[in-house]
């Protein structure tokens, strides 16, 4: 929930989006159920990510470590 309160602190989502989100989240139980959210609260949040560039990790190349040779 903390990425989805600074999105709000952000202003990328509105109160509401945030509180429905959040209500939608909570009350859900498995990532299946987290994928049957209405499609306006995910273009929302997918909106929010995008502008958090929440993917940038996924594009950096694995650190290696020193016993990596």
């Amino acid at each position: 929930m903390q990425t989805l309160d600074e999105m709000r602190q952000r202003h990328l989502l509105t109160a509401e989006q945030h509180a429905r989100i959040h209500a939608w989240v909570s009350r859900v139980r498995t990532p299946e159920a987290i994928l049957a959210m209405p499609a306006d609260l995910w273009r929302a949040l997918s909106l929010a990510s995008v502008l958090m560039n929440l993917d940038a990790d996924l594009l950096q190349p694995p650190l290696l470590g020193d016993d990596a040779a």
